[in-house]
């Protein structure tokens, strides 16, 4: 077989053009399939791009998608569904204007008809009113509080029954000009996350910590615990995630980096954030290490790589440990283009752009800084969106990680994948013509393993774009335990990450 039929993608991709034309805001009831457990009882809220349209235009990227939130309630066996767009001021400025006329990562935006001249000139001196607040990514709790995120500084509090969009908060008040759209809630309410900010007239990547507080605004709260040079000032490396142990935060500078310069040029003529990255396959990748305590920082190097998400950070036998769903280069932010997904079957290089492999970092802690370390394959599978047992492994050792099939020329495309991470053992679930999201692992209560709980995973299907499945499997063995089948009354589409609250925890 020629690397060209190889690498020939044969997955269906279309979930991820839909656009939701009908919210769904009282919750639809699901046709039950099997039994879903009596003892679990709570929500799911995912969020992601519900609309690639608006008016005549279309988003250039996937990312761009203005931001829908999902919710599934699970209770007494059964499970509804519903869901409505973010209100943004994006969202609402491109609906009144009938066209984009905000600058999302890939899509340039078209002159607002509704400003005028001194609007633009304003927007100069005031810049955080003309950025998108299209908070589309990943939800997350703060608190007793819900919020839709993305890498932008605005998030957005939803009320988690009705998920209507509440209060905006600026993330620039809280310290922090750009963030991860993953941050890390850790066992006693407080939040973590790292970004980019000025420090002393200089942009330095800058730890962030978000202290519970069960009555007050954690973000008004906030306080940077670190700061860490960039190894470019002018070019700091672009993170999706980061990591954390029990002694340090993991900071993975990878050799794609944002200019600043064109960052300030972008502002004023509307390009989009997109073209400020670059990617420079001849630096290798590094690895910070910065000491929770003391702030002491330790570098260290590996092959290059790209990367989105980490699965998890720990420490063993004097060893750190980072787990990362690696790939070769960035390419795979080009899949993720419109068009370059409507153009997929045509493109043979298309499913070597989405080729990811779960990897191990293994950083000896009595190394020297600057020593080059050992990454290794964890399981010769295409794996992205991972998750695991948070609650009780993230920054822990651990046993098992869940994921989809992330490559779409691959046998695992369109699968639920659980990995053992010691011995690369790999076990699948599929079904044909379906398209899972991530696998959010929930616990069975006092459970004694690892693995004793259910994965619940949304499923659309590619021929029936009105159909969406909310799958419950057994974590341990991927077997399906049941399904909630719901008819959406317009397509339903594709999204990035959700969270799961138990009943009571939100």
């Amino acid at each position: 077989m020629s690397d060209t039929e190889k690498f020939r993608p044969e997955y269906n991709m279309q979930p991820w053009l839909r656009s939701c034309e009908v919210e769904i805001k009282k919750p639809i009831s699901g046709n039950i399939t099997g039994t879903i457990p009596q003892w679990l009882q709570g929500t799911l809220i995912r969020n992601g791009p519900g609309s690639i349209k608006c008016g005549s235009q279309e988003f250039t990227h996937v990312f761009d998608g203005s931001a829908l939130i999902h919710r599934f309630a699970i209770k007494n066996g059964q499970a509804t569904y519903q869901c409505r767009f973010l209100r943004s001021d994006t969202l609402k400025k491109n609906r009144k204007a009938q066209r984009i006329v905000v600058s999302e990562f890939g899509t340039k935006s078209v002159p607002d008809p509704c400003h005028t001249i001194f609007d633009r000139l304003a927007s100069v001196f005031n810049p955080y009113d003309s950025i998108t607040d299209n908070a589309g990514v990943s939800v997350f709790p703060f608190g007793d509080e819900v919020y839709a995120m993305t890498e932008v500084t605005n998030v957005y509090k939803i009320d988690p029954e009705t998920l209507e969009s509440l209060e905006k908060e600026n993330l620039f008040n809280a310290l922090i000009v750009c963030h991860t759209a993953h941050p890390h809630v850790m066992a006693n309410g407080d939040v973590y996350n790292v970004g980019i900010n000025i420090v002393k007239g200089m942009m330095k990547h800058v730890i962030v910590k978000f202290p519970y507080n069960e009555k007050g605004n954690m973000f008004k709260m906030a306080e940077v615990v670190h700061t860490v040079e960039p190894r470019w000032i002018l070019n700091p490396s672009y993170m999706h995630s980061f990591g954390v142990t029990e002694n340090y935060f993991v900071i993975i500078e990878q050799p794609l980096s944002i200019s600043l310069i064109t960052l300030i040029k972008n502002h004023l003529i509307n390009n989009p954030f997109s073209n400020t990255l670059s990617w420079y396959p001849e630096y290798e990748t590094q690895i910070r290490l910065v000491n929770r305590k003391t702030g002491e920082e330790s570098n260290y190097v590996t092959d290059t790589f790209f990367f989105m998400h980490t699965i998890n950070c720990f420490e063993q036998d004097g060893k750190l440990i980072v787990d990362v769903c690696a790939y070769k280069d960035a390419k795979i932010i080009d899949a993720m283009y419109v068009e370059a997904i409507k153009d997929l079957h045509n493109n043979p290089d298309y499913g070597q752009w989405s080729q990811s492999r779960p990897k191990r970092i293994t950083i000896p802690l009595d190394a020297p800084s600057n020593t080059k370390v050992e990454i290794k394959l964890i399981a010769d599978v295409g794996l992205e969106a991972p998750k695991m047992h948070y609650d009780l492994h993230n920054g822990r050792p651990y046993k098992y990680f869940y994921g989809i099939g992330s490559e779409v020329h691959s046998k695992y495309a369109g699968s639920i994948m659980k990995v053992n991470a010691t011995t690369g053992e790999v076990k699948t679930w599929h079904e044909y013509d379906g398209c899972p999201s991530e696998p959010i692992f929930v616990p069975r209560p006092d459970a004694k393993e690892e693995d004793d709980g259910v994965l619940l995973s949304a499923l659309l299907w590619g021929k029936d774009d009105h159909a969406m499945t909310l799958l419950v499997l057994n974590a341990k063995d991927l077997k399906e335990i049941a399904r909630a089948n719901f008819r959406t009354p317009s397509p339903a589409p594709n999204g990035f990450h959700g969270w799961y609250w138990p009943d009571q925890g939100i």
